[in-house]
């Protein structure tokens, strides 16, 4: 197996699990709304709401940060580093890999373990009027800091060949906002041909030009 299908696996994996998650978005979302009606219109709320849907968004927000590393999501100060050449983008995010990181989800990794193993021997729960287990919320802490890390380590491979070739290897695509776009202007009704075309040209212009910025005018 070479290096881009090794980087393309470990973004599948990533993209995969991310995709997966992202689902719990719409159980909070039914949650919260059946809650509400229980709430105000039938004046019977439930004790446990609150808990749960907490429990729900950090098993969302953690399980989902691999995919947005993997799709070169997260925010990063853009100033000098979007107008750099590739091999001092490789170079700034390798030290920082590095340094801040690697230790950062390691350490991560190891107490989230801990934590949850300890939670898991007293059967941990919630103080309310209906407790809920939460051993295995706490469980998805070291799961969610190794599916970062493996991410990582692909970043990393990704540094490494960018600084011998002086060119970002590519990422496996994944749908952009563009698309949407394009997609909903395409099954209007109510726009004309020749003002989808342009509206989607124009949405194609301004993300080149963010596109260009955030990677220096390379494929990222």
């Amino acid at each position: 197996m070479n290096s881009t299908k090794w980087l393309h696996l470990v973004d599948e994996i990533s993209t995969w699990i991310g995709k997966a998650f992202a689902w719990l978005i719409v159980a909070l979302m039914l949650l919260v709304v059946v809650e509400v009606f229980k709430r105000y219109a039938l004046n019977a709320p439930t004790a446990w709401i609150f808990d749960a849907s907490n429990m729900m968004y950090g098993t969302l927000f953690m399980m989902c940060g691999a995919y947005t590393l993997s799709q070169n999501g997260h925010v990063r100060g853009d100033f000098f580093y979007g107008s750099a050449r590739p091999r001092v983008q490789a170079s700034l995010d390798l030290v920082l890999y590095i340094l801040f990181f690697l230790p950062g989800v390691i350490a991560l990794t190891w107490a989230g373990w801990t934590y949850a193993n300890d939670s898991f021997l007293i059967r941990e729960h919630t103080f309310n009027a209906d407790p809920l287990p939460l051993y295995p919320f706490k469980a998805i802490i070291p799961i969610a800091g190794a599916i970062v890390f493996l991410q990582g380590i692909a970043e990393i491979a990704r540094c490494v060949i960018c600084l011998r070739t002086g060119e970002w290897p590519s990422r496996l695509k994944d749908a952009d906002e563009i698309d949407v776009v394009e997609q909903q202007l395409a099954n209007s009704t109510y726009v004309d041909e020749s003002a989808k075309l342009d509206a989607i040209a124009r949405a194609k212009q301004i993300e080149e030009s963010a596109h260009h910025r955030a990677t220096g005018g390379v494929q990222s």
